[in-house]
């Protein structure tokens, strides 16, 4: 059975929401952070960089969200046939990771970023309920999660962008959001 390493308030939720999401049965193994569970050579094995979430699949050691993600999306069939259309989910998978989230929750640049990012995103969801169509997504469980955070860790207003208020409300909605995610 797949293995999914995190600790307390980490990106493993993200994962976690996902793998109930596309229903793959999985255990999680909860790493005390606080006493460097994710420092001890048992876990450096899986992660050598000892950060989580990871997981183990098999012979597979996997770390960071959007690989993990990707990985899922592959392996268990939710990734679209072309290339052309894997590429766009790889596209905001890393969007969400190296931008998106570095962008909001870096006080320096929240300013300047929300607006830049949040705009073309409300554009999106005025068009369509989800980023790649109709359908929920890998792309969204990278994207919605960190824009979910939003409400629940900053003070920021999201009035200007209320196609995102409305997406944000759409995944945060859905059972294995809430299972595993919920209101950290």
């Amino acid at each position: 059975m797949l293995k999914l390493y995190g600790g307390a308030r980490s990106r493993a939720s993200i994962v976690k929401w996902y793998l109930e999401e596309i229903a793959v049965p999985y255990e999680f193994v909860m790493l005390d952070m606080q006493a460097g569970a994710h420092l001890q050579p048992e876990y450096l094995e899986i992660n050598p960089i000892g950060k989580v979430p990871a997981i183990v699949d098999g012979d597979l050691k996997l770390s960071e969200s959007g690989a993990i993600l990707l990985y899922l999306a592959q392996k268990y069939g939710k990734m679209p046939d072309t290339l052309e259309e894997q590429a766009q989910i790889v596209q905001w998978v890393v969007f969400a990771n190296a931008t998106l989230a570095p962008g909001i929750f870096t006080e320096s640049t929240r300013d300047r970023e929300t607006p830049r990012l949040l705009t073309p995103l409300n554009q999106i969801f005025e068009k369509q309920p989800f980023l790649m169509g109709d359908e929920f997504g890998v792309a969204d469980a990278a994207v919605g999660s960190a824009l979910a955070y939003i409400p629940m860790m900053l003070k920021l207003d999201l009035s200007p962008y209320p196609a995102v208020v409305d997406y944000i409300k759409r995944i945060s909605e859905r059972p294995a959001f809430k299972s595993a995610i919920g209101g950290i």
